[in-house]
C-alpha cells in the first residue's frame, strides 16, 4: 500500500480546481473518482471548484486543500497569483498548472517559481492521475516531516528545561 498523508479530515482529500472552464472541473472530478481506489481506498477525493481568481483567493485561507489544480490564465490574473497565496498557507498544498498552451517555457517557469507540475490540455487521464496522486503523496510526506520536526523541537526544548 502506498503511503498516504496524515490528514485530519476523516479521509476526505479536498482538491481545489481553479478554472473559468466548467469542463475542466467536470473532467478533474471524473479523473479523481477513478484515482480514488488506486491510492488508498480509505480516502475520498472531493473537488471544490472556483471559476475566478477572486473566488479562489477567498476560499484558499478558509480551507485546507491538499492539492490545487489551476488554469494558467485567470482574468484578471494568473496561476502566479494563486501560487503567491498558496505559499503563505501554514501547510501549502502543491499547485498544478494547466494550459492548452503548455510548453517548455511555461513548465520551466512554473517549476522554478514553486509549482508542482504543469499539465497540458486536453488532459491525458493517465497523466492527470499520476501527477495529482504524486502531488498528494508529496504533500503528505512534507506534512509528516514537518510534524516530526515540531516533535523534535518540543523534545529538545523540554530536555533543555530539565
Amino acid at each position: 500500500m502506498k503511503s498516504s498523508p496524515e490528514i485530519t479530515t476523516n479521509g476526505i482529500v479536498p482538491v481545489l480546481s481553479i478554472s473559468p472552464m466548467e469542463e475542466d472541473h467536470f473532467l478533474l472530478k471524473d479523473i479523481l473518482n477513478r484515482l480514488q481506489g488506486t491510492l488508498d481506498p480509505s480516502y475520498t477525493f472531493t473537488v471544490n471548484s472556483c471559476a475566478t481568481l477572486a473566488a479562489a483567493l477567498a476560499v484558499l485561507p478558509k480551507h485546507q486543500f491538499e492539492v490545487v489544480v489551476c488554469e494558467r490564465d485567470l482574468q484578471p490574473g494568473s496561476w502566479k497569483n494563486v501560487l503567491e497565496h498558496v505559499a503563505i498557507l501554514p501547510d501549502p498544498p502543491p499547485l498544478i498548472v494547466t494550459s492548452r498552451l503548455a510548453d517548455e517555457r511555461l513548465w520551466a517557469e512554473a517549476l522554478n517559481l514553486g509549482a508542482y507540475d504543469v499539465l497540458s490540455k486536453p488532459f491525458d487521464r493517465t497523466e492527470m492521475m499520476r501527477v495529482v496522486g504524486a502531488a498528494w503523496r508529496t504533500w503528505g510526506a512534507l506534512l509528516r516531516l514537518s510534524a516530526r520536526r515540531k516533535r523534535r523541537k518540543v523534545k529538545a526544548a523540554a530536555a533543555g528545561q530539565a
